[in-house]
């Protein structure tokens, strides 16, 4: 393909004023060509069969056929990077996070012409386009997690002397299913950030709660971390950990954007090598660009144990390829091994604190 072709972009929405706005705010980026906007499935099919994109931006709740039902035919007869956008109502969430799992690389709240945060909104678009437009789809994850997990404490870990840490963005809902799924219910408290807007993070945390043997929630302010709890990053605020005496809290706050993302992957990882360091184990999964990068070398130089997912099972191989490239990660796994090198790190560490 030659290097100047533009990315064609297909967008499908109901509403004429989202359509407006993203050929519009689309167009402008020089990389990026809107073939065309659909109102409906049916004017998308034909739109596709004339234009053949590469990348197609998808409303979840249509007239018609739902975005659901679209994005399930899309799979079967043109497997093409799909990013949904979402209204913050009860059911768009929900067939967002379904939309996720059935192939979607990413999804975003729905953008508005009165948004004060509609640049921002629309610069992470162009980035997830340009991420999504270079991955390789592959085959969703199999999840057969073990009839009973083997307890840390098996292996000599004590859950409550460690903390552990994982970033992830585009593909990251699914890998995060998969580990969560594995991971013994004394696994030592886990903090997460999973690039998502806001709204969507608390119903995320529910549908992960609802298969994980770990206790899984949104992030709370204060939040005193115990063994087996999992907070994911609410999504617009900035996850991190701090220490106070002997205990260690989740801290949920407001503030720039780092690396072009809040919650910040890097956020979480500097935190994490200045509060927990050698007590620590840092995890970084499939997603674009490089965030969490430095914070993951950090991580390493202060003594925790690191851990990236491998190319060939990432969606996008962005953020583990940089961190790898900065030094800062000690083994490099495929997804279906990361819960097993997660307990094997911990153990290490136990082992080396016991020395």
């Amino acid at each position: 393909m030659p290097s100047d072709r533009k990315i064609r972009v297909l967008v499908v929405d109901d509403s004429a004023l989202v359509r407006t706005i993203l050929r519009r705010e689309l167009s402008r980026d020089p990389q990026i060509e809107v073939v065309g906007a659909a109102s409906d499935a049916y004017e998308a099919r034909d739109l596709i069969v004339a234009h053949k994109p590469d990348l197609i931006t998808l409303d979840v709740e249509m007239p018609r056929m739902s975005g659901l039902d679209f994005l399930d035919r899309l799979m079967k007869n043109y497997p093409v990077p799909v990013i949904m956008f979402s209204t913050l109502t009860d059911s768009g969430t929900k067939a967002a996070l379904e939309a996720l799992e059935k192939g979607a690389v990413d999804v975003m709240r729905k953008p508005d012409h009165t948004s004060a945060a509609l640049r921002e909104v629309m610069d992470q678009l162009i980035d997830k386009i340009k991420a999504a437009h270079g991955s390789i789809r592959r085959p969703k994850p199999q999840i057969r997690p073990p009839s009973q997990p083997v307890a840390t404490k098996s292996h000599g870990v004590d859950p409550s002397r460690f903390v552990v840490a994982i970033g992830a963005s585009t593909g990251g809902t699914e890998a995060l299913r998969s580990i969560l799924t594995q991971l013994p219910a004394d696994m030592p408290p886990t903090l997460i950030v999973q690039h998502m807007p806001e709204g969507f993070t608390n119903a995320f945390a529910e549908r992960l709660n609802k298969c994980s043997r770990v206790r899984v929630m949104e992030a709370l302010d204060n939040i005193p971390l115990k063994p087996g709890l999992a907070i994911i990053g609410h999504g617009n605020y900035h996850l991190s950990v701090e220490k106070r005496g002997s205990v260690w809290y989740a801290r949920s706050r407001s503030g720039p954007l780092v690396c072009r993302h809040r919650p910040s992957v890097e956020v979480l990882f500097q935190s994490m090598a200045k509060a927990v360091g050698s007590a620590g184990v840092g995890v970084i999964l499939t997603g674009m660009g490089a965030d969490g990068a430095d914070g993951m070398l950090a991580m390493h130089q202060a003594g925790a144990a690191t851990i990236a997912q491998d190319e060939r099972s990432c969606v996008v191989f962005g953020m583990p390829k940089e961190a790898i490239a900065r030094g800062g990660v000690d083994r490099v796994v495929s997804l279906n091994n990361v819960p097993r090198a997660m307990i094997s790190a911990l153990t290490g560490q136990a082992a080396a604190v016991g020395r």
